[in-house]
């Protein structure tokens, strides 16, 4: 199969789709969209992209295009555990604390917050597409002062020195990947072990009425659905109007998700199942 990632080589996401298709030609993409429309137009049998990190939350670029455009489903999702390191050019080694920018994508910008504003107070940040094209940028404009947050394995893909390690602002950080596809399949790597079932679907009240919430979450609730996840998103429309990613854990019972979104649709809901899948752990080394 031809799996797309958000690149370029060298990113975290790059690091997940390996180990969950070890097998397979990997494509990387410059960004999300990108991403996501390579699979809806044929270009690629699967994508690979975060959804969410421990610090920063989700990423909404995907949840967005899941939600507006996406014609596909989740099939699967990856967890991996999330190290930054600062790197610079090895020319600009010993003057690193010099550097004028920090380039990354910009989640990893916000989970080093901290770092960042203790160790350079007034320097800049630039938001790029992805850790790993920072990495690229910084080996390509060798005569500039700038330095990237991106992962070991981008430092070793580029030849960029590594000036300080794990630099994010808390230990445990993780972030989530979802797998993408039109099709389901059965491809993972036996390696893999599944930690369990997620259900995820986007819901939206199309009358604006009080307790509109509320209906949503009852009936989930009293079929005993056990969420571990609900977050309001702009519909794009107007001020005010939203839809709802509701993460449903270990659904292990289909029908009563389906019953629930039946229900739902009763009440005025509409409802995009955006996905039944295992939840696998990966390794950031």
């Amino acid at each position: 199969m031809k799996i797309g990632y958000l690149g370029p080589s060298g990113s975290f996401t790059q690091m997940a789709t390996q180990q969950l298709f070890p097998d397979d030609e990997l494509l990387p993409h410059s960004t999300i969209p990108s991403c996501l429309k390579a699979v809806m137009n044929g270009e690629v049998d699967v994508s690979v992209v975060p959804i969410e990190n421990t610090i920063e939350g989700t990423v909404n670029p995907t949840l967005d295009f899941m939600y507006h455009q996406f014609n596909g489903h989740i099939q699967g999702e990856a967890i991996m555990q999330i190290s930054q390191q600062l790197m610079v050019h090895p020319d600009n080694a010993a003057g690193w604390r010099q550097v004028d920018r920090i380039l990354s994508h910009p989640q990893a910008l916000a989970q080093c917050q901290e770092f960042i504003s203790d160790t350079f107070p007034d320097k800049l940040t630039e938001a790029t597409f992805s850790t790993a094209y920072a990495a690229k940028y910084v080996k390509e404009n060798r005569g500039q002062a700038i330095a990237a947050i991106a992962p070991k394995r981008a430092a070793d893909e580029y030849g960029l020195t590594i000036v300080k390690e794990n630099i994010q602002d808390i230990s445990q950080n993780e972030t989530r990947f979802w797998v993408a596809s039109l099709a389901p399949f059965n491809a993972y790597t036996k390696n893999l072990t599944s930690q369990g079932k997620k259900v995820s679907i986007a819901v939206e009240m199309t009358r604006n009425v009080p307790g509109g919430l509320h209906k949503i979450l009852s009936a989930l609730s009293w079929r005993g659905l056990d969420l571990s996840k609900i977050e309001s998103r702009p519909l794009k429309t107007r001020l005010g109007e939203y839809f709802f990613l509701i993460d449903i854990v270990n659904a292990q019972e289909l029908a009563l998700v389906q019953l629930a979104i039946e229900e739902i649709t009763l009440l005025g809901g509409k409802v995009k199942l955006l996905g039944e899948y295992d939840v696998f752990p990966v390794s950031s080394v």
